[in-house]
C-alpha cells in the first residue's frame, strides 16, 4: 500500500513539473536602468527561470519599447512615458508590477552652467527622444526659462551618448539615467539637474505586460511580484551579495558606484494610497497593480 502510495505520488510530481516546464515562456525586455536591479538579480539567482519567465537586456529604453511594440516580448519595463507611447500605438498594455521612482537617477549633465545655457545661443541637446529623457528636458527648460528655440536636439541611444567628447567649445547638455552618466561625469560634464530637484515630475518605473498576459497568467505574475520583493530586500539588505550578480547588467559598474546609484532611486514595490492616486494622472490604473 506505501508502495503504491509513493508511486501515485512520483507520477504526480513528474506530471506536475511537466506542466510547468511545458509552460509558455514569458518574455521581459528590459534595459540598464539601475531601477530594474531586482529583476537582474533574480535572474542570475534562478528565479525568474522557475516561473519559466526569460530577460532580454538592451541599451535603451526605445530599445526594448521596440521589442515590446513589434510583439517579440510578453513584458516590458517602462517609465509612463514609455508606457504611454505603447497604449497609444498598441492599445494592449497595463503596468502590472511598480518597481521605483527615480530620486535624482534620471539627470541632465553640461558642460556649461545653467546660467551659462541661459545665455547661450546654441545649446546642443542629446538624448533619447521619444523617452522620459525628453520629458526631463522638457521639464528642466521651463524650470530654468531657457529658450527652447536655442536647442539642438540630438537623438542617440545611451551608449553612443557615452562616446561623446568633452568640447568646451560648444554647448553641451546631455539627458542621461544612472549608471551611464558615471563616464560622462568622469569625462567632465557636471550634473545641473535631476528628478531629485524638478518637482513638477515624477519619474516612476513599472514592470508592464499584455492585456491577455494579464488574464491568463494572473498567478505567474503574482509569483513574479514576490520575487521582485524578495529581490529588493536583498539588495537592501546587503548590496555586497547582490553586486557581483548584477553588474554585467549595469554596465560592470563598480561597488561604489552601484551603492551611489542605488542612493538615486526609492524602491514603490509597497506603493502609498497617495502615490497611486498621484500617478493616476500618468494613465496607471490602480486596480491593474499587483500589490
Amino acid at each position: 500500500m506505501v508502495k503504491v502510495l509513493l508511486l501515485l505520488l512520483s507520477i504526480l510530481f513528474t506530471f506536475s513539473a511537466c506542466s510547468s516546464q511545458n509552460k509558455k515562456p514569458l518574455i521581459i525586455a528590459t534595459n540598464q536602468w539601475i531601477g530594474y536591479a531586482p529583476l537582474f538579480y533574480a535572474y542570475e539567482k534562478g528565479e525568474l527561470d522557475k516561473l519559466n519567465i526569460r530577460l532580454i537586456n538592451r541599451t535603451s529604453l526605445a530599445e526594448a519599447a521596440d521589442l515590446y511594440s513589434i510583439g517579440k516580448v510578453d513584458m516590458v519595463t517602462t517609465t509612463q512615458h514609455e508606457y504611454n507611447m505603447l497604449k497609444k500605438s498598441t492599445h494592449d498594455i497595463a503596468p502590472i508590477i511598480l518597481l521605483d521612482r527615480s530620486n535624482g537617477g534620471d539627470m541632465i549633465l553640461s558642460n556649461k552652467s545653467i546660467q551659462q545655457l541661459s545665455q547661450a545661443h546654441k545649446i546642443y541637446a542629446y538624448l533619447e527622444i521619444d523617452s522620459i529623457n525628453q520629458e526631463l528636458l522638457i521639464e528642466f527648460i521651463k524650470h530654468n526659462n531657457i529658450n527652447k528655440s536655442k536647442m539642438v536636439y540630438i537623438d542617440k541611444d545611451q551608449k553612443q551618448i557615452q562616446d561623446l567628447k568633452n568640447n568646451t567649445a560648444k554647448n553641451i547638455l546631455i539627458v542621461t539615467y544612472s549608471p551611464y552618466d558615471i563616464i560622462l561625469k568622469e569625462k567632465g560634464f557636471q550634473e545641473i539637474a535631476s528628478t531629485k530637484d524638478i518637482n513638477s515630475l515624477i519619474v516612476i518605473d513599472a514592470l508592464s505586460a499584455t492585456n491577455k498576459v494579464i488574464k491568463t497568467d494572473k498567478k505567474r505574475l503574482i509569483a513574479l511580484k514576490k520575487i521582485i520583493d524578495k529581490a529588493i530586500k536583498s539588495i537592501q539588505k546587503d548590496p555586497k551579495v547582490s553586486y557581483p550578480l548584477v553588474r554585467k547588467h549595469l554596465g560592470n559598474i563598480s561597488y561604489t558606484e552601484y551603492v551611489n546609484s542605488l542612493k538615486l532611486i526609492k524602491w514603490i514595490n509597497k506603493p502609498s494610497t497617495n502615490l497611486l492616486k498621484r500617478i493616476e494622472k500618468y494613465g496607471y490604473n490602480k486596480e491593474d497593480i499587483i500589490q
